[in-house]
């Protein structure tokens, strides 16, 4: 591990595609036993076992006991919103005629991403939105309420001034969207 420069070392946690397949599979604030996460990340458990520990050891993740088992998840938003913000910049694919397992397929249609929706439904639900108005482009990938919104999200009754008084922002543009 990299001591001189700490963001090198988290890059060669993150570099290695099994333990960017486990940090992915994490994304949705699940906790996973380590058997699955192998699954997910097509190596041994044995592999996955090491992984997991350098992970868990970086900081990235944390295990929990249940029972017998040791589930993982992301050890803290930061984590997630890193993960994010590197698939932003992340070279896309030159694979596009690939089949793929129905339940990836799935992940692509609908899925939470740690705290928010994403997919192809939830970035076509923020250009509804954005048609009525309801939320608007602000900056850099971000949304605030639109002229429209406040009336329509209270019927919902979402409470807007802790929604705004939060430490996040109100609403950001999905990685899905690019």
């Amino acid at each position: 591990m990299n001591s001189t420069y700490p963001i090198a070392a988290v890059g060669e946690l993150i570099g290695e595609s099994a333990r960017a397949a486990i940090l992915l599979a994490l994304l949705d604030e699940k906790a996973l036993p380590a058997g699955e996460l192998a699954r997910v990340a097509g190596i041994s458990a044995q592999s996955a076992s090491g992984h997991l520990s350098k992970l868990v050891d970086g900081g990235l993740l944390r295990a929990e006991s249940a029972g017998r088992q040791r589930l993982y998840k992301i050890a803290k938003p930061e984590v997630a919103y890193a993960l994010e913000a590197l698939g932003t910049i992340a070279t896309p694919s030159r694979l596009r005629n690939i089949t793929r397992d129905p339940q990836v397929e799935a992940l692509c249609v609908a899925r939470i991403c740690y705290d928010h929706l994403a997919g192809r439904l939830a970035v076509e639900l923020t250009r509804k939105l954005e048609s009525a108005k309801v939320i608007q482009a602000h900056g850099d990938r971000q949304y605030e309420v639109g002229p429209r919104g406040e009336k329509w999200l209270a019927k919902f009754g979402v409470d807007l001034e802790r929604a705004r008084n939060a430490r996040r922002s109100f609403a950001r543009e999905c990685l899905d969207w690019t």
